[in-house]
């Protein structure tokens, strides 16, 4: 059994209220992992603790083995989405993604442009993503996350704005991903979303994480 993330006893806190309390949580290498809760439950805020981009107030979250915060500021090999994906607005998708693969240059624009029409976006389509539906810019969204091909992807509600083709086609994509050896962690208000692709589901309510799948 790999483990890959490692969440002990995680309690995150603003002022008197603890969104996060006492989280603790394993996911194994090649499984994916649903979190299902109301909004303001913490999912969010868990995600972003394993992310690296908030640092709890008690407790550790180990990822790759290493101590987010401690050993590295952010986790390895991962890939993400959470929330709403900022892009320049007055550039096109293709060229987002090379702004932001320039950024570690580990891979090139052929794999942009596969990872483009992996996700169903024209890598050729010159229309700036200021003028892209929601639909599209998840889409440009999920291509960032996997384009450099991480083997841990943490996705916040990635089917949003997706319509019913655009949904069947993420899943299919994630599945396969899963079959490849990726950790998928992701939270979900689509029950069909969490039923369908799952191996383990949690529910975070108050701030407290439970196992109920």
């Amino acid at each position: 059994m790999s483990i890959v993330i490692d969440v002990k006893n995680v309690t995150k806190q603003y002022g008197v209220n603890k969104v996060l309390n006492n989280v603790s949580l394993k996911c194994e290498a090649g499984k994916i992992y649903g979190l299902i809760g109301r909004n303001g439950s913490g999912k969010t805020v868990l995600l972003k603790c394993v992310c690296g981009l908030i640092i709890p107030t008690n407790g550790e979250v180990c990822v790759w083995g290493q101590s987010i915060g401690k050993n590295v500021d952010f986790p390895q090999d991962l890939g993400f989405i959470i929330e709403s994906p900022g892009f320049l607005l007055q550039e096109s998708g293709l060229n987002n993604l090379k702004h932001l693969a320039s950024m570690k240059g580990i891979i090139g624009i052929d794999e942009i442009r596969e990872c483009m029409n992996c996700v169903g976006l024209d890598p050729n389509l010159k229309k700036p993503v200021g003028k892209y539906s929601m639909g599209m810019r998840q889409r440009l969204g999920i291509a960032q996350a996997i384009m450099e091909k991480p083997n841990l992807l943490i996705l916040d509600e990635p089917m949003n704005g997706l319509d019913n083709q655009g949904v069947e086609h993420i899943r299919s994509l994630l599945k396969t991903m899963k079959n490849k050896g990726v950790t998928i962690l992701l939270a979900s208000h689509f029950k069909e979303d969490i039923d369908l692709l799952c191996d383990e589901v949690y529910k975070i309510d108050s701030g407290i994480l439970t196992r109920i799948q």
